[in-house]
């Protein structure tokens, strides 16, 4: 009996697992950020850990915290979660970098600082966008599973094929060896038509041809 060793994704993954943490802190910063600029006066601003937010910027976190539990069901789904994250964390930092004057030029000055960005944001935001490709690469926790292949059942041999053959052959010619006979007695010219005829049993002792016909011939 053969076996086939297949490789599947084992269990809850490693990935799925941090995405889930990283969803519960966003959401838990998030809303400590609402608690400290309140949600009517969206030009509010305020510091949590040293940290620059204001209503809209908490906003964005909680999201982005929903967005990692819902994505954290599934490993496919939890590694989509870790490459948006990257891209998302990644352009932060950039724009972060930009508006705090670390780069010189800033091609989106036009929209000012929406989420209040500061220098301890700008490096947050790198550490998330690190963290968001080590969700991204991190691989899975994988199992061998050894399988048995079914045993088909084996087909009749040619063999057998062959002396079913013979055995009908052999039965078709036992069947047809006396009508074979008959036609060729049939097809005799030798034998006329008169001879074939029954005869009575006078005409078999009276005529000595008739000796060589057989009884069955004799009328009674």
């Amino acid at each position: 009996m053969t076996h086939r060793v297949t490789v599947k994704v084992a269990g809850l993954q490693p990935v799925q697992l941090l995405a889930a943490l990283a969803g519960i802190a966003f959401i838990v910063f998030g809303v400590v950020g609402f608690t400290r600029t309140g949600i009517g006066d969206w030009a509010a601003q305020s510091f949590v850990l040293g940290f620059s937010v204001n209503p809209l910027h908490n906003l964005v976190l909680v999201a982005v915290g929903v967005l990692g539990l819902l994505m954290a069901l599934g490993s496919g789904l939890a590694r989509l979660y870790g490459w948006l994250l990257f891209i998302g964390s990644a352009a932060i930092f950039v724009w972060g970098l930009m508006i705090t004057g670390i780069l010189a030029r800033n091609p989106a000055e036009q929209f000012g600082n929406p989420l209040a960005l500061n220098t301890n944001d700008n490096w947050l935001y790198l550490g998330l966008a690190l963290f968001g490709l080590l969700l991204a690469v991190l691989p899975a926790r994988r199992k061998l599973i050894e399988e048995e292949e079914p045993v088909l059942p084996e087909q009749r041999s040619a063999a057998f094929d062959g002396v079913d053959d013979t055995r009908d052959s052999r039965v078709g010619d036992s069947r047809g060896g006396d009508t074979r006979e008959h036609r060729i007695e049939e097809m005799d010219p030798t034998v006329s038509p008169r001879e074939r005829e029954p005869i009575t049993k006078e005409q078999a002792v009276i005529d000595p041809k008739t000796e060589r016909v057989s009884k069955d011939k004799i009328k009674h």
